[in-house]
């Protein structure tokens, strides 16, 4: 088991090595926290691009550190794209389809609202009253990026794999073979891969700034292209898509509050589930230090913060009640009430599509803290690559319903449900947890998963990240609901689980499938620590 990362200056944990060490780079060039996110963000869209891009969405949880006398807690930055102004049912079946493809130019239906959430993000740091330098140019921010893509970055394994695996489905989509493949062929792991048009793109955002990709020529070139391809999305789509800036949703629990992100995304979920597992602790008496009961009382409070997610998260302008609200005592209680210690609940109920993300977080050494996620949805989203700027557009409207009523369901100008949500915590002792992961179905349960461990069990924060997981519901290519354990869990969990009801199934120990989580903590007496995933290609950086 590796030790947890510790530091003063600062410290970046990304789920790629070169990313994160985009981010010291700016750490150490005098950059606060989300500057740095900014720069490992923009890596990840080279060196990473079948999880993450330009053309996906972006959440961000940022908490301002003492010197910003900001004691509102943190600050909450939605950069999720809305379907196109002119799309809807009627638009898929005049073209022959009764549902929202999974790839190709009918999957990509939604803006790409990532780069506004840089720009928002960047605006809100260049705003704090605590600042000893002007803010670092965009060309240093993109530095990295634009160096990994123009003059090549190793093929990550899961990169490799990842792409093989959907071969069939993306060898054939308008720009994938031409910006992703290398002659005609997936490439292999640790293959020199170059993204020259990428490149020019983060040049390009670097000259003339982040607003070109929503208003200027950048824009108007990449609505041209996605009209070409057969999408949608129009250059009215770009002009009228903004970041907004909302309040997070929060629980309070015994030692600690939590943040997190509020529809269109799960975010409740992620804090349904903690704040039941307290209820449930209280009520049964359960000690959370037998591996069963934490994973039987976590799985059981998944479930129930599941249903409770499905039944009402959507886009919050078409909700039939506040996010907030699906935290109150009163939805939660009789939610608990239903939990049993001994007895799984039958889960038959549909998975919700996975997909895959990055998670990352950045602490600086004046406590300026940045929880972030962002994602194209499935393996380089829909798979479309605009032969100009080299932008992979993400799939995320696959989450819309295409039955009418629901609050998810498919309309012109709405956000899609999100996966997508960063956590943050904040502890009665002072001390600041920022942590995440990728991983569909799977982020509310590791983020429990991690949060337990570290704040309630008191393990390492290195040690509760690499921990053996489990997954209740669908992965990669799968549509299945059944409980996945981690091998290297005791041999006696899964007797004793099943014997609780779970219906089970055994994966391989660090599975992809659980995701890539990390996590940070900030000590009152400034020392970081930090934590990357042995199950992705990421350090935690620090100095």
């Amino acid at each position: 088991m590796f030790p947890t990362a510790c530091a003063y200056n600062g410290m970046v944990v990304t789920p790629h090595r070169l990313a994160s060490q985009a981010g010291l780079a700016v750490l150490r060039q005098g950059g606060n926290a989300v500057e740095a996110a900014v720069a490992a963000a923009a890596a990840l869209c080279a060196v990473y691009p079948h999880m993450t891009g330009i053309g996906g969405d972006a959440f961000w949880l940022i908490l301002p550190g003492p010197e910003q006398n900001a004691g509102d807690g943190p600050v909450f930055i939605d950069a999720c794209g809305r379907s196109a102004l002119g799309v809807s049912r009627a638009w898929y079946e005049s073209r022959g389809l009764s549902a929202i493809p999974k790839r190709g130019p009918g999957a990509a239906l939604t803006m790409a609202g990532a780069v506004s959430g840089w720009r928002a993000a960047l605006d809100l740091a260049a705003a704090w009253p605590a600042r000893d330098r002007p803010p670092l140019s965009l060309e240093t921010l993109f530095a990295d990026a634009m160096d990994h893509a123009e003059n090549g970055f190793a093929v990550s394994r899961s990169q490799s794999e990842l792409t093989a695996a959907m071969f069939p489905e993306l060898a054939n989509q308008p720009g994938f073979a031409r910006h992703f493949l290398v002659r005609g062929q997936t490439p292999p792991e640790n293959s020199r891969l170059t993204l020259p048009a990428l490149a020019d793109t983060f040049r390009r955002l670097a000259e003339y700034g982040l607003d070109d990709f929503y208003l200027g020529r950048l824009a108007g070139e990449m609505a041209a292209d996605l009209k070409e391809a057969g999408s949608p999305l129009r250059f009215d789509d770009f002009t009228a898509h903004r970041a907004d800036i909302r309040p997070p949703l929060t629980v309070r629990l015994s030692n600690a509050r939590l943040f997190n992100s509020p529809p269109p995304t799960q975010g409740a979920a992620s804090l349904a589930i903690l704040a039941l597992l307290e209820m449930f602790r209280e009520q049964a008496g359960l000690d959370l230090r037998d591996e069963t009961t934490l994973v039987h009382a976590l799985v059981e409070c998944t479930k129930q913060a599941f249903l409770l997610r499905d039944r009402h998260i959507g886009d919050p302008d078409h909700m039939d009640r506040p996010g907030q609200s699906l935290l109150d005592a009163e939805t939660l209680t009789p939610l608990a009430a239903a939990l049993i210690p001994d007895k799984a609940l039958p889960w038959p109920r549909a998975a919700v599509p996975g997909g895959d993300t990055v998670w990352f977080g950045v602490m600086d050494r004046h406590g300026n803290t940045v929880s972030c996620i962002q994602s194209v949805y499935h393996e380089f989203g829909s798979g479309v690559v605009l032969p100009r700027s080299g932008i992979a557009w993400q799939n995320r409207g696959l989450s819309f319903a295409f039955d009418p009523g629901l609050p998810n369901s498919l309309a012109p100008g709405k956000k899609p449900f999100h996966t997508l949500n960063p956590a943050l915590a904040l502890f009665d002792d002072g001390r600041v947890l920022s942590y995440g992961t990728m991983g569909g179905e799977g982020q509310p349960q590791t983020q429990a998963a991690v949060f337990a461990r570290y704040a309630l069990l008191g393990l390492p924060l290195q040690q509760a990240v690499s921990a053996p997981r489990w997954l209740l519901g669908r992965t990669w290519g799968d549509s299945s609901t059944n409980l996945k354990l981690e091998a290297d869990f005791s041999a006696a969990l899964p007797l004793t689980l099943r014997s609780m009801g779970h219906v089970l199934e055994i994966v391989p120990p660090r599975s992809i499938m659980m995701g890539h989580a990390g996590g940070l903590v900030r000590h009152p007496d400034g020392l970081i620590e930090g934590a990357s995933d042995p199950r992705g290609d990421g350090i935690a950086a620090c100095w």
